[in-house]
């Protein structure tokens, strides 16, 4: 259905998205409190993911089972670590947020291991997982000591919001891989509901007072609309045409654009520490994959040949 460089421009663009997806929740919280900014990119992608299912005349799922599922999910998925994210960048830099973003395929690992009896951790996955915590550990700067003050625990709050990406993952392949639901109709389910979730939570989100300036404004309907809503049609073609393996590789990317749009728009600050944690985070993910091995670099060689 898609050319070959229509997924490439796909994959681009989610890399984009995703990536700048932090540097729009900073922008946001120059005129909305956090529980706003979730609020915002919630019905926003909700409103877009039901114009793509009712485009596509996808069937919504009529088990309330499913429906069941779905919120529980959404919770996890996104209500929880939204607000986390959004009110950690109240003390963090969205690159720094970004960067933490990217320890969700490791800890989704670790998760899947302890919670499901058909994954295991193997030798590469227990090398990516060292890799990828001492990189967090190089990220947070543990040689300056410890101290619960707001950037510690905003950097906490960015970890739980990752480790709630990884238990959705688990509960997403136990309790609903195998009923069928096609990925705009699942993702407009858990997506909906949590919008539904933040609609009912709106007389207690809207006491703050609300600047709605322009990039406010137009930020939160790239956060919804783009980084909520169309990226997950994007990210279902390219696992469709490369394979999950191949499409997760975004996952690399999304901290690069986070911390450049940070620092060259926003003039965030960039400590050594953190893009030398964030290339063991990533040279964790890789480990954990299997491709920083001699033999996975000589079968790659082997199959260009």
């Amino acid at each position: 259905m898609f050319g070959r460089f229509g997924v490439a421009a796909q994959f681009v663009a989610l890399a984009l998205v995703w990536g700048s997806s932090f540097f729009f929740i900073k922008v946001g919280l120059t005129g909305l409190s956090p529980g706003q900014v979730a609020w915002a990119r919630l019905v926003f992608g909700a409103l877009a993911l039901a114009v793509i299912v009712l485009a596509r005349r996808r069937p919504l799922p009529r088990e309330l089972v499913v429906w069941g599922h779905l919120a529980v999910v959404g919770v996890l998925m996104c209500v929880l670590p939204f607000l986390l994210f959004s009110w950690a960048e109240q003390h963090i830099s969205s690159g720094l947020a970004s960067i933490f973003n990217a320890t969700t395929p490791l800890l989704t690992m670790l998760i899947s291991a302890v919670a499901l009896k058909a994954e295991k951790i193997t030798r590469a996955g227990a090398t990516g997982l060292v890799l990828g915590f001492a990189g967090v550990l190089v990220i947070v700067g543990v040689w300056h000591g410890i101290s619960l003050g707001s950037n510690l625990t905003a950097q906490l709050a960015c970890l739980g919001a990752t480790t709630c990406y990884g238990l959705s993952f688990v509960y997403l392949r136990r309790f609903l891989a195998r009923r069928g639901l096609d990925t705009p109709t699942l993702a407009f389910g858990q997506v909906g509901i949590g919008a539904v979730i933040m609609l009912a939570l709106t007389p207690v989100l809207a006491s703050s007072p609300v600047h709605a300036s322009w990039p406010v404004v137009l930020s939160m309907l790239a956060l919804g609309v783009l980084g909520t809503g169309v990226a997950y049609v994007w990210n279902t073609n390219i696992v469709t045409a490369w394979g999950a393996s191949n499409a997760v590789t975004v996952t690399y990317l999304t901290p690069v654009v986070g911390v450049v749009l940070g620092v060259a728009i926003l003039d965030e600050p960039l400590s050594w520490n953190q893009p030398v944690g964030a290339v063991l985070v990533i040279a964790g993910i890789l480990a954990a994959h299997g491709r920083l091995t001699l033999r996975s670099r000589a079968r790659a060689v082997a199959a260009a040949s």
